[in-house]
């Protein structure tokens, strides 16, 4: 028990310095609202590793911990619904086992994108908002495919961590 808090506080942690690294990155092409998701590789890897309830309270944590230290309410509320929303979905798509890493991370980023955009209709109480959903989509799809292949790429070399030091 001591063991998987240790890798979820570790895993926690790692997610918040990918997610203040890229707080620092001017990246997005000048198109706002549009970043790589550099921490969701944490959360991506996470789903293979550990039981859902846990990955949840590391994608909760993350998002609220980057949110107060490096960003703002508004910042919160925006992720939480994104964060969520694509939590759920890979959490499901990875059930179905129809879906390839990259898959589910391409799913989980466009996902979140549709969450943050429904957020931002309600909030600022217009419809036309949702015109912006096709970039959204390309984006989430884009950074989704990035951060599946990387995910993809480090996944067998968690699994031979976890063979040599046992289960975690």
């Amino acid at each position: 028990m001591t063991k998987k808090v240790a890798y979820c506080a570790m895993l926690t942690a790692l997610a918040m310095i990918f997610g203040y690294v890229e707080a620092l990155i001017p990246f997005g092409f000048g198109i706002p609202g549009i970043k790589l998701g550099i921490a969701n590789i944490v959360i991506v890897l996470a789903l293979y590793m550990f039981p859902a309830y846990q990955v949840f309270m590391i994608q909760l944590a993350r998002i609220v911990l980057v949110s107060f230290l490096f960003g703002n309410m508004s910042m919160m509320i925006y992720s939480l619904a994104g964060g969520i929303l694509s939590f759920l979905v890979m959490l499901l798509l990875k059930k179905t086992k129809e879906f390839s890493v990259t898959g589910v991370s391409i799913a989980g980023g466009v996902s979140h994108n549709i969450g943050q955009l429904a957020v931002a209709v309600l909030v600022v109480q217009n419809i036309r908002i949702a015109f912006y959903l096709p970039v959204l989509m390309a984006s989430g799809l884009l950074t989704g495919c990035l951060i599946g292949m990387l995910a993809n790429k480090i996944k067998p070399v968690l699994g031979s961590v976890e063979n040599e030091k046992g289960k975690v």
